[in-house]
């Protein structure tokens, strides 16, 4: 939540469409040595290394370069893959298979308070600013800098679980004792396993919706003249209200874990029917070339009058729909491999990021109707293949008490 603050605020900005689509291009090859760096000095460890690396990127812009700029998201992609792989394993040695859903649902509600907390601050710092002047950049990306480093830290708090609370101390030994070539060599034998290829589909689609979500949602709404001269800073207020949505679903479908006994379907199916209302109220209500028109904006009519109330109540839903996959995904794949959580995490991973990159890349080309309709497409398709990977998770351990999950 700390280290995200300070990155997702970052990323809701204009400027970092670019940098963005170099750290998941990076992130998704460093995911094949990721598995080795967890494999050696531990999850702890990878994640407060990584900590430090994303802490750099922010406190670059205080005095940015355009030669630090490229540098740094190629060194934060790299570090990206061994954070998520490490948060992965860590998640998972610390579950068991009756808690792997609700402690899924708590970190990512957790984690999304982020996107809050941050574009809240965004939103009255820089309300009614046209230009923002260095003094207030320097000052927002210092107190980032300075939060970032606070969650770095906070890594050090986790403690390792106890020997009884593990239903198989394999996992562990094997993180400690794999070598670094073996560690990639799993990935690469889990990316190919049936379960694993039915649930990349999936989780293709978070990686088109997290682009879509964090950069360009944000940008067809500060795009929009018919919003008035506030269009900027409602870039902000988007992202706290797709941090409701996160928030919400997190705590829904984790902490409160009411929906587990009917398994995940019925949750990934609500969250493809939100994120389908959202995209139908999107396409209405902002003009088509909002994703690339030039920093004045666009003068285009939409299909209906623009409303900044439908515009945010998009933004929920897309946080809504969004923490249903998500919650899920982390749920199932830490559940179908919990031997191998550190090589699982870092194939899914490495589909997100790199079909996030695919998507930063296509966002200045693509005109809106084109990506809604790219993302209804690959989102009905991945939830029906995750609904055959769940099906087949309970098809062979019917002997297990699935249902207590």
């Amino acid at each position: 939540m700390f280290m995200f603050t300070a990155f997702q605020t970052c990323v809701f900005t204009r400027v970092f469409t670019c940098s963005m689509a170099i750290i998941y291009g990076v992130f998704s090859a460093s995911n094949l040595i990721a598995p080795s760096v967890v494999a050696v000095i531990g999850p702890q460890l990878s994640m407060f290394f990584s900590g430090l690396v994303y802490s750099g990127y922010i406190a670059m812009f205080i005095h940015p370069y355009t030669w630090s700029f490229y540098t740094a998201s190629v060194v934060v992609g790299i570090a990206a893959a061994i954070l998520w792989t490490a948060q992965g394993n860590l998640l998972t040695i610390n579950s068991t298979d009756a808690t792997i859903g609700r402690n899924s649902g708590i970190f990512w509600a957790l984690l999304q308070f982020s996107l809050f907390f941050g574009n809240m601050y965004i939103y009255f710092a820089w309300h009614g600013h046209v230009h923002i002047s260095d003094e207030d950049r320097q000052t927002v990306f210092i107190s980032l800098t300075v939060i970032s480093l606070v969650g770095s830290f906070l890594f050090f708090l986790i403690q390792k679980p106890d020997p009884e609370a593990t239903p198989s101390e394999a996992s562990e030994s094997l993180l400690q004792t794999e070598s670094t070539e073996r560690a990639s060599i799993k990935a690469l034998q889990l990316s190919v396993t049936k379960e694993m290829l039915l649930l990349s589909i999936s989780i293709a689609y978070t990686g088109l919706e997290l682009t879509f979500y964090s950069g360009v949602y944000g940008t067809c709404i500060g795009a929009m003249t018919q919003f008035g001269e506030d269009a900027k800073s409602l870039i902000g207020l988007s992202g706290i209200f797709i941090g409701l949505g996160e928030i919400l679903g997190g705590g829904v479908f984790g902490m409160l874990n009411k929906c587990n006994r009917f398994g995940r379907n019925p949750v990934v199916l609500l969250g493809l029917i939100t994120h389908f209302v959202a995209f139908y109220l999107i396409f209405l209500n902002i003009a088509s070339d909002a994703p690339i028109a030039p920093e004045e904006g666009t003068h285009l009519q939409a299909y209906i009058t623009p409303s900044v109330e439908v515009a945010l109540l998009c933004s929920f839903l897309l946080g809504l729909g969004d923490s249903c996959f998500n919650t899920q995904l982390l749920s199932i794949v830490g559940f179908m491999f919990r031997e191998d959580s550190a090589p699982a995490f870092a194939v899914f991973k490495f589909v997100q990021s790199i079909t996030a990159a695919l998507a930063f890349f296509y966002s200045n080309y693509l005109l809106l109707h084109w990506q809604l309709l790219i993302m209804v497409v690959v989102g009905f398709l991945g939830t029906l293949s995750f609904l055959v990977a769940e099906w087949v998770v309970v098809s062979s351990r019917r002997d297990t008490d699935y249902d207590s999950i």
